[in-house]
């Protein structure tokens, strides 16, 4: 029951996991303006993350960010431009 209910309330996994997340995303002059992390299933996470850059990339380049982070299962990534100079 204890499972089931986390996965039905949406509870955010360890919060390690969210640092982790941000620590990859955030290279170079990228910073992450929304995450949210939540449990899916047993062992398993999805990541919605938008990221403001003043050199944007494909959303492909910040998943490949986080290859190797245990247990994402479903990551979207939304990259916006940031307005103005660096």
């Amino acid at each position: 029951m204890r499972s089931a209910g986390r996965m039905l309330l949406d509870m955010v996994p360890e919060s390690a996991l969210s640092k982790r997340i941000i620590e990859r995303l955030e290279l170079k002059d990228d910073r992450v303006s929304d995450l949210h992390v939540w449990q899916v299933g047993p062992g398993h996470s999805a990541v919605i993350a938008s990221l403001v850059t003043h050199e944007p990339e494909d959303p492909s380049v910040y998943k490949a960010r986080l290859n190797g982070l245990h247990g994402l299962s479903h990551v979207t990534i939304e990259v916006h431009t940031c307005p103005g100079t660096h």
